[in-house]
């Protein structure tokens, strides 16, 4: 996922990003029992992390799982499904787990403060997260060995206003709005007149 400051006006929430990571169990002894689906150990460790946070509610019905699917980034947060999903190529950098794992917790904890009000990725509430759960130096994107993605920037768009790129893997099939513009001369509610118009596929 590329990492834009766009507005995506449906109804689905789902942000996050690669990050870095610490330790769990051995890679192989890991690898072995959570190449793919649920973790109940990190699991468990990210609700204690939320509840320490305050956010008992969104503590109770966290999932960490591990998904073979994701390829560049090293995790990925649902808020609406309330799912963390770690990339199985962290095994081979245990280390990084941890870190991954508070960074995609920032995410959740960034939405459930928010309530309806929509954020941005890597905005002022996620980076406030970030600190509250330990990580204050946390960057947007990790610096792992994964392999680039060949899909990268096929699609791009163009805010009409402030004529700012946004790169996409996939075509746009929503209302997509550019967020700064929506923020800085709606009140952050959906404005047409800051629909991304596309420029070109490569």
């Amino acid at each position: 996922m590329l990492l834009l400051r766009q507005l995506e006006f449906a109804f689905q929430t789902v942000v996050g990003q690669a990050l870095r990571l610490p330790n769990s169990k051995t890679a192989t002894e890991a690898g072995a029992q959570h190449f793919g689906g649920k973790d109940v150990d990190l699991e468990r460790r990210a609700r204690e992390l939320l509840r320490s946070c305050g956010a008992m509610r969104v503590a109770r019905e966290l999932r960490v799982e591990w998904n073979s699917r994701l390829q560049t980034a090293a995790g990925r947060a649902d808020y609406r499904q309330k799912l963390i999903s770690l990339n199985p190529q962290l095994f081979e950098h245990p280390a990084e787990i941890d870190r991954t794992l508070r960074h995609e917790l920032a995410h959740i904890l960034a939405q459930f403060r928010a309530g309806r009000q929509r954020t941005l990725p890597h905005g002022v509430e996620w980076r406030q997260a970030c600190r509250d759960l330990g990580i204050a130096d946390e960057k947007r994107c990790h610096n792992l060995p994964f392999p680039a993605s060949e899909r990268a920037r096929r699609y791009l768009y163009k805010c009409p206003h402030c004529q700012r790129d946004f790169p996409r893997v996939r075509r746009i099939k929503r209302s997509v709005a550019c967020l700064a513009c929506c923020r800085k001369h709606n009140g952050g509610d959906f404005d047409p007149r800051f629909r991304l118009k596309p420029l070109s596929s490569r």
